[in-house]
């Protein structure tokens, strides 16, 4: 099952990796904090050597009195782990990434993340989560935690599974309960109930184990805990009444359905959807929407919860290029002319026609754009779209698509008329802004980046002493407060990317807050 989930999780940041080594390459290209740390010595400083013997000339005795600092490390507890999916060969990131901060400070720094919206900061936040790396020196089992947590919270299910095998499931009852969850959204409640049957320890809840007896048929069993667990307070009792439901269906056959609860977790979830009384996901955080891409969720269900995904840049998006030609509308209206728009597409695509291209192109941006997948979209048909000989709004369309897209250098030299027109998405594209073009507000916060505008300081000071994780995410939050709004923090945030050497996740984030209007 592991490797499994690490392939999902490695397809989620393959074009996130892109983001780590891109950019510029000439020798004008901004240094590195990469290259800061891989420049520092490693050659071995020999010491004087006698020159009747050739020994090292060393002191006989030492040049003071005081004591030297020893660090002292504790024996008998459990190693740090290096946790990640993602080995530092192919995101490009020093083995170091961690090692100059705690983990409690990073878990900290994990926790304060915003919601990200630019697919640019999106993908380079999972390389940063996914990173296989050296631990923290302290806390590392709570770094990886908050890790987890991040993913969960930004609908990454199975790479927060995957990254939890490999801390352990077991290792703490907080490690339990997260993995407990996880694996009821993936449909793993069976491995996960063995092991609380197995160890009950680590038990979430007494709730927890009512399920887990009676999923292994120990019906009597169940019954019994949850009439104590009643009894002393120690299962809601709204959980006892979807408990005894599942456990004694036929009872409440022609009971009235039960309250949807405002805020279940996965259990309560599992429950209700077991008794026939399914809760909508799309009311509930973004890692539930996980649960309705299995086979047994209606196609409608599916897709709604592959786009809601796909927005936040954790499916695949051939999965959801799959779901929605999977076969023809049902209805139509809201998802149904998105399913509709995008085979009339795909259709016209593949007969290589400009005229009949340009016929579907426009309308599909559209419906792509009203859920905010045209990044995704763009990644899809962008290579397709730049060897078309097209014109007019199609033309327009077009040149948006590669600027959205891995091929976004391109764009110039496949709609040159476009770029003409639009000279400042191609100057950002192409990393040459000329001193003549001049903006006012948020285009130009944008080209002032790209002017040599001023990297963050403190940030730079960060990547260059050997605390290049939390220097990263630093730079990942100024840069969201920049596409919320704040032009100022914008131009620094886009500064600071180059600075560290991504500056094609800084063209990248700068083209799409120019095209997708920022974060919101």
């Amino acid at each position: 099952m592991l490797n499994s989930l690490r392939s999902s999780a490695c397809a989620l940041v393959l074009s996130a990796v892109a983001a780590t080594h891109a950019g510029a390459q000439d020798d004008t290209a901004p240094l590195s904090a990469i290259d800061w740390l891989s420049q520092q010595s490693t050659t071995p400083v020999a010491l004087p050597q006698s020159p009747d013997t050739g020994e090292a000339n060393e002191p006989d005795v030492a040049a003071s009195a005081s004591i030297p600092s020893v660090t002292v490390t504790p024996l008998g507890g459990p190693a740090p782990q290096r946790v990640g999916l993602v080995p530092s060969t192919v995101t490009g990131l020093p083995d170091t990434l961690w090692s100059g901060r705690s983990g409690a400070a990073l878990a900290a720094q994990v926790k304060r993340l915003p919601t990200l919206r630019l697919p640019a900061l999106q993908q380079l936040t999972y390389t940063l989560l996914l990173a296989e790396a050296a631990p923290p020196p302290s806390a590392s089992a709570q770094f990886d935690l908050a890790r987890i947590d991040a993913l969960m919270d930004f609908g990454a299910l199975d790479p927060a599974l995957a990254l939890m095998e490999l801390a352990g499931p077991t290792t703490t009852p907080g490690h339990f309960k997260r993995y407990f969850d996880m694996a009821i959204l993936s449909g793993l409640e069976a491995a996960a109930c063995q092991i609380l049957l197995d160890k009950r320890d680590l038990s979430p809840s007494t709730a927890h184990e009512v399920f887990c007896l009676a999923r292994a048929g120990d019906w009597n069993t169940a019954a019994l805990l949850l009439g104590s667990g009643r009894a002393l307070g120690m299962i809601e009792p709204a959980v006892v009444d979807a408990l005894e439901r599942f456990l004694d269906p036929d009872l409440f056959e022609d009971a009235a359905p039960l309250a949807v609860p405002s805020h279940p977790d996965p259990l309560v979830y599992r429950l209700h959807s077991a008794i026939g009384t399914p809760i909508p996901t799309r009311i509930l955080p973004l890692i539930y929407a996980n649960a309705d891409l299995s086979d047994t969720a209606g196609w409608k269900a599916q897709i709604e919860a592959a786009e809601r995904l796909a927005a936040r840049g954790t499916v695949p998006e051939n999965r959801l290029l799959g779901l929605y030609t999977q076969r023809r509308a049902a209805a139509s209206g809201g998802v149904w002319d998105r399913v509709a728009a995008l085979q009339r597409f795909e259709t016209a695509l593949k007969t290589g026609s400009a005229a009949a291209v340009s016929k579907t192109l426009p309308a599909t941006w559209r419906a792509m754009d009203s859920v905010r997948l045209r990044v995704p979209f763009a990644n899809l048909f962008a290579e397709d779209l730049a060897g078309m000989v097209l014109s007019g709004p199609t033309a327009d369309v077009a040149f948006e698509v590669l600027l959205l897209s891995p091929q976004y250098e391109s764009a110039v030299k496949s709609f040159p008329t476009r770029a003409l027109k639009r000279p400042v998405l191609g100057a950002i594209a192409t990393g040459t802004v000329p001193p003549d073009l001049s903006e006012d507000g948020v285009t130009g916060a944008v080209l002032a980046a790209f002017r040599g505008a001023a990297p963050d300081p403190a940030i730079i000071e960060m990547a260059q002493s050997g605390i290049l994780g939390q220097a990263l995410l630093d730079t990942i939050a100024l840069t969201h407060a920049g596409g919320e709004g704040d032009i100022a923090q914008l131009t620094t945030g886009l500064a600071t990317l180059r600075a560290l050497g991504l500056e094609d996740v800084a063209r990248r984030t700068a083209l799409q807050v120019l095209l997708l209007g920022g974060a919101t």
